[in-house]
């Protein structure tokens, strides 16, 4: 079943099976995005007497700092010995083990060092799930491969935040904890159970190991660059709101659950719209859906700090899951386009380091603007938004062309082998 529903959607079996995996992980990570911001509010801060909004900006930026530090490092150690699946397993115990140590925390200084751990967790699993995928797909699908391992993660997400403000509002923080580890250890299952090691391509294994370097410099190619900087905007422009919880709670007369409902917006609009848009960059181009989906998100970020009921923040979200959309699976399947054989880990790891920074970024610069001006922050971003859509435009090569054929000069090019 698994083998024809891959088919259907123009991907391999592969594929599916890894985006099914990350889907559980995806749930019970995300599960504490509405949940972290409450909980900072209720526990001793004797070491940190900062406003609440910087102490969760802070709590939230750790997790991205920490594996976007780390992803690169990662991902050479999964390019040198091969073994990625073993790496994803070991991250999502180490998540799983991190969400069940909040039952036990007692004060803010006790959730720094899981949320070190949650994002060391995040570091063993995203650029080496990306690099398989990598390996397994082919160019004129990778942008609809791209586009299913997005979407099956946005659904875990969109599930998440829903689920952790359901259980909240009915029960307390330990079973929000308990379940969201549940639902990463499912994740671990799944990945043993359905994702198979990929052999290393002929031109990986021809490589020198001289070469093996964290940030090779001929590795950092103008596609990789762009790529990521496409992403880092895209995921400091929707996690903003993560720190901002109360405040918009306050403002818009809501409980945890209408914060949730309208977070969970964003991936709503995202899963629904990012499997055709990744399978039409493979058709249309990678840069136009990128660029496009920048000056999207633009001004859909700068208007969330001037919203004054639900139903305008939720349909904000609607629009930057929309952007958001355009930009993830074309700026990923650009990447790897352009990644080296035998590189993969790496290169991709600058993406996936674009978009942890991002993560970390946008709540961390959100909580300490929004300490003079709750606008500040949101026009702020749809300013840099704007910007990189420009360097986008001007610096980043096309690997498609209209009708899916492929580009005859390119920075670099791989020839992944299609997945069983």
């Amino acid at each position: 079943m698994l083998k024809n529903l891959a088919s259907s959607l123009g991907i391999n079996r592969m594929v599916m099976a890894l985006s099914f995996a990350r889907m559980g992980d995806a749930i019970g990570n995300s599960i504490l995005i509405i949940i972290v911001p409450l909980y900072v509010a209720k526990l001793p801060a004797p070491w940190f007497p900062f406003p609440e909004s910087v102490r969760v900006g802070v709590l939230l930026a750790l997790y991205g700092i920490f594996a976007a530090i780390l992803q690169p490092v990662i991902g050479l150690i999964s390019d040198r010995i091969h073994r990625r699946k073993i790496l994803i397993v070991i991250g999502l115990i180490v998540m799983a083990a991190a969400t069940l140590g909040y039952v036990v925390v007692s004060q803010f200084v006790d959730l720094v060092g899981l949320r070190i751990l949650q994002g060391l967790g995040a570091a063993m699993t995203i650029p080496t799930s990306l690099a398989i995928i990598s390996v397994a797909s082919q160019k004129h699908t990778r942008g609809g491969s791209m586009g299913v391992y997005s979407t099956m993660r946005m659904v875990g997400f969109a599930l998440g935040p829903l689920i952790g403000g359901y259980i909240y509002d009915h029960y307390n923080f330990n079973i929000v904890f308990i379940v969201g580890a549940v639902f990463v250890a499912i994740g671990v299952v799944l990945v043993q159970l359905w994702v198979k090691e990929m052999p290393p391509k002929k031109e990986a294994t021809a490589e020198k190991k001289t070469k093996f370097r964290i940030f090779d410099p001929a590795l950092l190619s103008a596609g990789i660059v762009g790529a990521a900087l496409a992403t880092f905007v895209m995921a400091s422009d929707f996690s903003m709101i993560s720190t901002l919880e109360t405040q918009f709670n306050s403002i818009l007369n809501q409980g945890a659950f209408g914060f949730g409902l309208a977070f969970s917006a964003l991936i709503i609009s995202r899963l629904i719209f990012q499997v055709p848009l990744g399978r039409l960059s493979d058709h249309w181009g990678r840069k136009p859906l990128i660029i496009g989906g920048l000056i999207l998100i633009a001004p859909a970020t700068a208007l969330l700090g001037y919203v004054s009921t639900t139903l305008q923040f939720t349909s904000l979200r609607v629009f930057q899951g929309i952007a958001s959309a355009a930009i993830a699976a074309p700026a990923f399947a650009l990447a790897s386009d352009v990644a080296h054989a035998g590189g993969e880990g790496r290169q991709l790891s600058i993406v996936t380091m674009g978009f942890a920074l991002g993560v970390a970024v946008g709540p961390l610069l959100t909580g300490a603007l929004a300490v003079s001006s709750f606008t500040l922050p949101f026009l702020l971003a749809a300013g840099v938004s704007l910007g990189v859509a420009i360097v986008v435009f001007q610096f980043v090569p096309e690997t498609v062309e209209r009708g899916g054929t492929k580009k005859k000069k390119l920075e670099t090019q791989s020839h992944p082998v299609e997945g069983d």
